[in-house]
Order: C-alpha cells, then sequence, then structure tokens
C-alpha cells in the first residue's frame, strides 16, 4: 500500500511547518511522506532548530521551501498550520484533503530572549500535539 503523501504548510516554512516535519518524521515512522512548505520561502529559523534539538530532533538539514503546483500534485493531505496560510493557500487538485490546525507564529512574538525561547518551546510542543493529532486520525482508516 502506497504511503499517505501529507505536506504541513505555513507562511514562511521557518519554525511551524518545520517542526511539523520534524515531528511527523519522529512520530509517524513508515505510515506516511512528509513534506513542509510555505506560501514564501523565510529561510530557517535557528529558535526553531534549537527547539527542537532540545527534544532530539534535528531539523536543521530541512530547506524553507515555497509550495508550488508539484508539491500540490503530490499532496495527498495539506495541514495548513496557520489562519495565512489557509487564506493564502493555491488550488489544491480535488483528491487533495485539507485541514486546518492554526498556531500562533512564534517568530513573532517580542520580549525577553527567554520569554521568546519560551514561546518557541511551546509552539514545539503546540505542534507535537497537532502531528499526533494528524497521525491518528490516518491510523485509524
Amino acid at each position: 500500500m502506497e504511503r499517505m503523501r501529507v505536506m504541513f504548510l505555513c507562511t514562511g516554512n521557518a519554525c511551524r511547518s518545520q517542526m511539523a516535519e520534524g515531528w511527523a518524521r519522529e512520530l509517524a515512522g513508515d505510515l506516511i511522506s512528509i513534506k513542509s512548505a510555505g506560501i514564501e520561502a523565510h529561510g530557517k529559523n535557528q529558535l526553531a532548530i534549537s527547539a527542537m534539538d532540545e527534544v532530539g530532533i534535528d531539523i536543521s538539514q530541512q530547506e524553507s521551501l515555497r509550495i508550488n503546483g508539484e508539491m500540490l500534485e503530490w499532496t495527498d493531505l495539506l495541514v495548513s498550520l496557520c489562519d495565512n496560510a489557509e487564506e493564502q493557500c493555491p488550488v489544491i487538485s480535488p483528491h487533495t484533503i485539507k485541514l486546518h490546525l492554526p498556531l500562533a507564529d512564534p517568530a513573532k512574538i517580542k520580549g525577553t530572549e527567554e520569554e521568546i525561547q519560551a514561546e518557541f518551546r511551546e509552539a514545539r510542543e503546540k505542534v507535537k500535539e497537532r502531528v499526533e493529532f494528524v497521525i491518528a486520525q490516518l491510523d485509524t482508516h
């Protein structure tokens, strides 16, 4: 049986969708094929990389990519992780399932270094919950 192809999408493919790709690789095993992309490509976010590294998941080699038609055609399940990605998402094919699980962008938080790091850790855990939800849905079908 061919694996479900899951695309995690957010605005810049720097934080939330990158974390989701890392969590999905860690938690889903061979259940699904995983990619992440953004409406734009904002590059790698070192705070997101550090937050994931704290739980033993290396996302430093993942690339920040802008979604394109080829990626959309590849995707069976598109999981948007922010309202902007939901609103700006290009047209998807009729066979693609879309799931919207919004989460605030930790990169937009202002504060001390400790407050910002805490926000990234919280986002990491919220992303994990969303990835676990997606995997659970797929596992039951």
